[in-house]
């Protein structure tokens, strides 16, 4: 049945608008998203300026973007919805079947707005395919749209592929996307956006450590500050695709999803799949504006915690494998002594597991290391104030475990056929009801004997050659991995669980539906952290992100660097500690202690403030801070990488502050070198403080001292 609508529907909120026209024949057109229009007028006349002209040599009619892009239409770019009955592949003949549904207030076409919901129904009956397509915009103006495609037809139907896209500006003529490896994750790549299609597929199995969380098109030159962007994100652990698209026929398009092997998704007569949520958010002020709206998005979900995010300390490079009563006793004291509210243990606690080698899948305290489990530990923790956290891996396996050797059907592998090994771990099929019903066991059995509050959650694998019952198995994996969250969540209320994967390889908004915390990268070296909290703060909000203090010398990359700069750095997320501090000096314990005090005050800002990113102009150093939202209040950070070319120091602007407001600023003591060239030496920071409007910071900034490499200035901004 064909649905005719008199006007366009209308998503508006926080100054973005996406505009579909109704008027059928056929499904939505998306007319419009980006900058919010006002007042649309007479909306039969937007209908007639917005028809564009027929495409030189190609079909002989307009065409348009509609929410399920077919070649009837026109479309030659990827297909919105693809598959296959028997072989045979549908050209797709979407009709609606009955009027879009709009939820006010979505309806209205006046300037204001707080967003809406709209759902298209349709059904090409040649091919046997219902489709019904959600689009919701919140109240921060971030559009969220998934599909759900019924087999209505006989026989099965085989979806190869469904996408969720949106137009964007013909201002757009820059791609940013992210790429990285494992301890330098979200390295940012930019380019032209050219004809033809600019997509960054991962078949990992999991989100990964080169996914690019945000996939940006902007107006050339687009920074933190200013420029239109748009930008999408697959909200899937598993594998996927994000895209832009720009073809002759037709202005460009940004597209996300689910990235489906061949096979994967076989649809018996009236079974239904839906796919995963893909976001989109518009921002004219730049990345932060995409920030914001993002930030603002999560935050305002019912699962976002709700309390303090408590300063941890985990002991994975304090002790790694060495696990012995007295010593992590000795280091949860000195924990409690420098105000750490959450003691987490990490690897090493259960059945054989002295190294990588071996253990996982036995998910029992090890009698050998633990004779009275790990009670004495726990009930130490907790007397000293603490909550008690514990690592787990329930995904994996080692070929060297009693649950390998019991059960190597287990494996998510071909038939007969193990896949390779990867730090020395196999896959669990969790889509296997057993293997499922005894990892949750196992999982539950432990939150409930040691009352754990905190699970570290880890994921250190791609799934290679992942097949369960015959077919692809990353979907079915994925699925079973978030039911096994969900129920872990619904039969232990108030239990959190951290998202981490060899490090940043599992951020995504699929994962953070279930979870409380993401941990950005193995590494804790602060100058990489600087680069990879500042692109994973692009979609992830500081008290999600997982930062902590690490030894002098890194693991990871074998740097050394001084204090104030490893206190700054964990200073803006999720603060904890990754270090021996029964090693500290008494100095050294001093200052953790007053940076952990400095964080619980700062806290409400760091963790409920908007995030703000400067534009800095020179490369060698990184400016950014948290603003209160009534902009009374505010931290930044400068943070000097390398060293600057400039033997004199350039002035700090600093951005984001309400321009009516006098701001006095003061340093914090808290991250100052312990010596300082005489050079470095300021006026104003001799003084104690200065007071400067917020258009003066703004616009003229403050003189800054010449810090050298790995050195830091901290300043807390207060209005009066």
């Amino acid at each position: 049945m064909t649905v005719h609508h008199p006007v366009p529907a209308v998503l508006r909120a926080a100054g973005t608008a996406l505009i579909l026209d109704l008027s059928g024949p056929g499904l939505p057109v998306v007319l419009h998203w980006g900058a919010d229009p006002g007042e649309l007028g007479e909306t039969d006349q937007l209908l007639l300026g917005l028809r564009p002209s027929w495409p030189v040599a190609s079909v002989d009619a307009p065409v348009q973007l509609r929410l399920v892009p077919q070649q009837v239409d026109g479309w030659v770019g990827r297909p919105g919805i693809a598959g296959h009955r028997d072989g045979v592949p549908p050209h797709l003949h979407l009709a609606p079947t009955e009027p879009v549904t709009l939820t006010e207030p979505a309806a209205r076409t006046g300037p204001a707005g707080d967003g809406g919901r709209l759902v298209a129904r349709a059904r090409d009956e040649a091919a046997g395919l219902a489709v019904a397509t959600e689009v919701e915009m919140d109240r921060y103006g971030v559009v969220r749209l998934r599909h759900e495609i019924t087999n209505e037809g006989p026989g099965v139907f085989v979806l190869d592929s469904a996408a969720l896209l949106l137009p964007v500006g013909e201002q757009a003529g820059e791609v940013l996307d992210f790429t990285g490896r494992w301890a330098r994750e979200r390295e940012p790549q930019r380019r032209p956006l050219a004809h033809g299609l600019t997509a960054r597929e991962s078949r990992r199995g999991r989100t990964g450590h080169d996914a690019t969380g945000l996939f940006l098109v902007g107006e050339p030159g687009f920074g933190f500050r200013h420029g239109q962007v748009w930008a999408a994100h697959a909200g899937w652990s598993g594998n996927h695709v994000h895209y832009a698209e720009l073809l002759p026929e037709h202005r460009p398009v940004l597209g996300a999803g689910e990235l489906l092997a061949p096979g994967e998704i076989r649809l018996a007569a009236g079974d239904t799949h839906r796919t995963p949520w893909a976001y989109f958010a518009w921002s004219g002020e730049g990345k932060d504006g995409l920030s914001d709206r993002l930030h603002r998005h999560l935050r305002a979900r019912p699962t976002h915690p709700r309390t303090p995010r408590p300063v941890m300390l985990n002991t994975w490079e304090a002790v790694y494998f060495d696990h012995r009563l007295d010593r992590l006793t000795e280091l949860a004291e000195r924990a409690a002594r420098v105000g750490v509210e959450r003691f987490v243990l990490d690897d090493g606690w259960f059945l054989g597991r002295r190294d990588d080698s071996a253990g996982l899948g036995d998910w029992t305290v090890d009698p050998a290391v633990w004779p009275d489990g790990l009670h004495p530990l726990v009930e130490r923790v907790r007397a000293l104030g603490m909550e008690f956290g514990l690592w787990v891996e329930p995904e994996m396996v080692n070929p060297d475990s009693d649950l390998a050797r019991a059960h190597p059907d287990w494996f998510l592998a071909a038939p007969g056929r193990a896949a390779p090994n990867a730090r020395n771990q196999q896959v669990l099929d969790l889509a296997n009801p057993e293997a499922y019903a005894h990892i949750a066991e196992r999982l539950h059995a432990l939150v409930d004997e040691y009352g754990i509050g905190y699970l570290k959650w880890d994921h250190n694998r791609d799934l290679l050659e992942a097949a369960h019952a015959g077919t692809a198995g990353v979907h079915a994996q994925t699925l079973a991995v978030y039911r096994l969250l969900d129920e872990l969540r619904e039969r232990h209320p108030g239990l959190e669980i951290e998202s981490c994967s060899s490090g940043g390889a599992r951020i995504d908004y699929g994962i953070l539906e279930r979870t409380d915390r993401i941990w950005a990268s193995d590494t804790n070296d602060p100058v990489e952290r600087q680069r990879i909290q500042r692109y994973t703060g692009l979609f992830v909000p500081p008290e999600l992100t997982g930062s902590h203090v690490g030894a002098a010398t890194a693991h990871t990359t074998g740097r050394t660097s001084p204090l104030p700069i490893r206190l700054a750095t964990a200073l803006f997320g999720h603060a904890g500690i990754e270090w021996d501090i029964t090693a500290c000096s008494e100095e050294e314990l001093e200052r953790l202690t007053a940076w952990v005090r400095l964080h619980k005050r700062l806290r409400p800002l760091l963790h409920g403030g908007r995030v703000v990113r400067a534009d800095h102009p020179d490369p060698s150093a990184l400016l950014h801070g948290v603003v209160a939202e009534d902009g009374r209040h505010a931290v930044f950070g400068l943070f000097q990488l390398v060293s600057s070319m400039s033997s004199v120091a350039g002035r700090i602007r600093v951005p984001g502050l309400d321009p009516a407001f006098t701001y006095t600023v003061t340093v914090c003591q808290e991250f100052q070198a312990a010596s300082a060239h005489p050079s470095t030496a300021v006026p104003w920071i001799a003084a104690g403080s200065v007071r400067v409007s917020g258009a003066a910071l703004a616009t003229i900034g403050l003189a800054a001292p010449l810090l050298d490499p790995e050195q830091c200035l901290v300043l807390e901004l207060r209005a009066e």
